[in-house]
Order: C-alpha cells, then structure tokens, then sequence
C-alpha cells in the first residue's frame, strides 16, 4: 500500500540546504551547471540524476546515494499513484 503523502521531491530538499544570500545562478555555477537546469531541479520540473547527486555530494557534504535515494523515493510514490501496471506474471 503506498504512501498517504508523496515523498518530498529531492529539490524542495534542496532548497533548505542552499544559503539564502546566493543566488540560483551563483549556486548553478558552483555546482558547474547551468541556472536553468539548477531551477528546473529546484522547482520539481526536473530529477536528480548520478551526476547531480555527486556534485551535491561534494559542493554540501551530502551524500550521493542520499539525493538518489530521495528521488527513487518520489518517483516510486508517484507511479504508484497510477495504479498498477497490467502485466502477466512470469513463472520462474
């Protein structure tokens, strides 16, 4: 049975480890992405990919597997919502 409540998106998360003085930009070039894609990510439009997980891991102090793990979580909660798939089980 899956959860009540979606799991927070890995970007809502992120917003609270940000210092409020910097800007998206200046935290976008930090992190060595561009401020769109750190936007999109901030916003929910977009996930956290392995590759964003590692610069976050080493730009924070976070860990990689964390950010990935967040945004396993949200994208399981969200496809569940969609009922379940129709397939046929396969027998080992």
């Amino acid at each position: 049975m899956s959860r009540m409540r979606s799991p927070a998106h890995p970007g809502e998360v992120l917003r609270e480890f940000l210092p409020k003085d910097l800007a998206v930009g200046e935290i976008a070039s930090r992190l060595g992405v561009s401020r769109q894609a750190l936007s999109a990510l901030l916003n929910g439009r977009a996930g956290v990919s392995a590759e964003m997980a590692l610069r976050l891991e080493a730009a924070l102090g976070t860990s990689a597997e964390m950010w990935v793990q967040m945004q396993a979580n949200h994208d399981l909660w969200q496809a569940r919502q969609l009922g379940k798939p129709k397939v046929r089980r396969i027998a080992a």
